[in-house]
């Protein structure tokens, strides 16, 4: 179990899961928080990774750091979100093997589960179905990183765990106009409305897909429940158990932020997968249940977005 003097490195600390696991750590009273960003460690290179294992030897590793993105981002960059993930997480969890670290948690995704999975999605439903096409390079870096940390467990008695977090939003999101995901570019998108005082906005598909979102500090806060009291082999969901329609979605962010005009949905763009709903019994189970209605998320992510980006 982690000591508050503990030496954990936290990777991707300036991404949203990240930056979330650290306030967790910090709030929590660990000290010992080693951090880099990716201008002093590029990740993907092996080499620099090995370097900075062996100097640093953290005891707690939480590898958080990938390249992430939306629907677009995914079916654009496909080649970089394949590479660059599996170079990042293929270094993190060898050199933690390699240098003796205590115990490493993986970050992965719910785009690792079949695209017609059926609802809510249960740990055991991985590799039993086609994944969603949009998103597919990642969904296959992500569920190598899960078998890595399967196999380095069963081969070299590392432990090391997954978890699995459902669609996360919060403080440090990505509001890219392109690639971004769906609920902070709606964020976006209806405060840009409201102050050019635009008469609709427009919402990219049928606005029937279901989808879960958790606030990004409740997976950090159940991140660290999971390093201090969990050792099994099984990837662990990480989600609040209820969704909601992008329509029903896009309505509840409309009326936090106070924009008068109307909703129109681009059919021609894509939907996505139907439904997204995880099944995260297990994690309950375990005794870990979300703090963070969905309403006072999006107000906090919105007070974030509005200190870092109404300029």
């Amino acid at each position: 179990m982690m000591q508050t003097g503990s030496k954990i490195y936290v990777a991707g600390h300036r991404g949203m899961v990240g930056s979330a696991v650290t306030r967790a750590l910090q709030k929590a009273g660990f000290t010992n928080i080693i951090t880099r960003t990716s201008s002093e460690l590029d990740l993907r290179n092996q080499q620099a990774v090995a370097d900075f294992f062996a100097q640093e030897k953290p005891e707690y590793v939480f590898m958080a750091a990938a390249r992430v993105g939306g629907i677009v981002a995914n079916n654009t960059y496909r080649a970089e979100f394949i590479h660059d993930n599996l170079c990042i997480q293929n270094n993190i969890i060898h050199q933690s093997y390699v240098n003796g670290v205590k115990k490493m948690m993986f970050f992965g995704s719910s785009c690792i589960y079949p695209k017609m999975a059926p609802q809510p999605m249960k740990e055991s439903y991985l590799l039993t179905g086609l994944l969603e096409h949009t998103n597919e390079p990642y969904a296959i870096a992500k569920i190598a990183g899960i078998k890595m940390v399967e196999a380095y467990r069963d081969q070299y008695n590392c432990n090391f765990v997954s978890v699995m977090p459902t669609n996360l939003y919060g403080i440090n999101d990505n509001y890219h106009p392109q690639n971004s995901h769906v609920l902070p570019a709606l964020i976006r998108k209806f405060h840009e409305a409201k102050v050019s005082g635009a008469s609709h906005v427009e919402v990219w598909g049928t606005g029937s897909p279901m989808r879960e979102f958790l606030f990004a500090d409740d997976l950090a806060d159940a991140a660290l429940y999971l390093m201090q009291n969990y050792d099994g082999e099984q990837f662990v969901n990480i989600g609040c158990n209820s969704d909601l329609s992008i329509k029903d979605l896009a309505l509840m962010i409309k009326d936090i932020i106070g924009f008068e005009g109307e909703l129109k949905f681009d059919s021609s763009k894509p939907d996505g997968t139907p439904k997204k709903l995880m099944d995260s019994s297990f994690l309950h189970s375990l005794g870990w249940q979300h703090k963070t209605s969905l309403q006072e998320g999006i107000l906090l992510a919105y007070e974030d977005f509005l200190a870092r980006h109404s300029s």
